[in-house]
């Protein structure tokens, strides 16, 4: 297990394992997270992998689940899907400066319980990889401001980029 689906798997134990899931990854890039996510999926399900970019990702991953990548931009276009288990959004809510709107608009594609799997930067200056950073303190605030019930950071890891990125699980419940 490489140490992204390591830091995933802190998360993901709160899922079933015999059911299978739907989840998005939004902002999918060569599908890093993509692969960590599949690795702790449990069997049948299937993740929908979504960048503005095009990317060409296998049909299978992780623990033989199903990816299908469609090219969108999920800051502006819908993700057309109503029943999500989760979504992922690795290193990609930098990207969204009117995070709180962003998160309001996703909302519609879960099937039940809104579920995030956050993987962000905890820093404060931006760049150009990370436009609009969010400290694990402020995307707390963020969720709060939502209603949220759990908003749990899980885990941490050092980045090649240095400093550190955390792992946060979110849930209306």
């Amino acid at each position: 297990m490489d140490k992204y689906s390591a830091l995933l798997k802190s998360v993901t134990f709160r899922f079933s394992k015999s059911a299978p899931q739907y989840w998005a990854d939004l902002g999918c890039g060569s599908g890093v997270f993509t692969k960590a996510l599949a690795d702790n999926l449990p069997l049948q399900s299937q993740i929908f992998a979504f960048d503005k970019i095009e990317q060409q990702l296998p049909d299978k991953m992780g623990n033989n689940i199903s990816v299908v990548f469609r090219k969108l931009n999920f800051e502006i276009q819908d993700l057309g899907y109503s029943n999500l288990d989760g979504i992922l959004m690795a290193n990609s809510l930098h990207f969204a400066k009117e995070k709180e709107a962003l998160i309001r608009k996703l909302e519609v594609n879960f099937k039940n319980t809104p579920r995030f799997l956050v993987i962000e930067y905890d820093r404060t200056q931006p760049n150009q990889w990370v436009p609009y950073p969010v400290l694990f303190e402020e995307l707390r605030e963020i969720f709060n401001t939502l209603d949220y019930q759990i908003i749990e950071k899980t885990g941490e890891l050092k980045s090649v980029y240095g400093g550190i990125m955390y792992a946060c699980f979110v849930s209306k419940n």
